[in-house]
């Protein structure tokens, strides 16, 4: 009996986190444009930074920037440093935390469970807390010459934890190539 309510919790605690997994991988991604605009003519564009905004440590911004660069060179965007850049190209990243709060209980009946509200024996709750944060990258593109916004993009949960280097950058490459999949907007015919 006791291995049964042991497995039967095991198995609800790893469909719980095989939920939470794939709930908290999940990347949303949103995008608009200015309508009439011919995404055709752009072919450079120019790093730019938005004047009072915080930027990450220069790690991370050269990894947000890598990862928007391979993304815009598919794109047949090439970057420069000129003044004459067909876009001013430019980003900012927001971190939200949310509160996360974890409960378990342990002892209960003879066998080590709860059963029936605790028959039998002693029951302990346990509730700890964590912080979760979320982070968004917007992606701003504004025409250099009429210096005006033209696209705009927001991925959630890009950033991580930042615990491992390598997950980040991956988190980042996917998130950019969902980001800028629908860049240029499509053509409607």
């Amino acid at each position: 009996m006791r291995t049964v309510s042991r497995t039967l919790r095991i198995f609800a605690a790893s469909g719980l986190l095989l939920f939470t997994c794939v709930w908290v991988a999940a990347q949303d991604v949103k995008y608009n444009f200015l309508p009439g605009t011919d995404f055709t003519k752009y072919k450079t564009y120019k790093w730019v930074r938005v004047p009072n905004a915080q930027y990450p440590n220069q790690i991370v911004d050269t990894q947000i920037k890598q990862s928007i660069d391979k993304q815009l060179a598919t794109k047949g965007l090439t970057q420069t440093e000129g003044d004459s850049a067909d876009l001013y190209i430019t980003y900012q990243v927001a971190v939200d935390s949310e509160k996360q709060w974890n409960a378990y209980s342990t002892g209960g009946g003879p066998w080590g469970w709860g059963g029936w509200g605790g028959w039998g024996g002693m029951q302990t709750t346990t509730a700890t807390s964590s912080t979760i944060h979320i982070g968004t990258l917007d992606l701003d593109m504004y025409d250099a010459a009429k210096k005006q916004q033209v696209w705009r993009g927001a991925a959630t949960k890009t950033l991580g934890n930042g615990k491992n280097p390598e997950k980040v950058q991956k988190n980042l490459d996917k998130a950019t190539a969902k980001l800028l999949k629908n860049y240029p907007p499509p053509v409607k015919k």
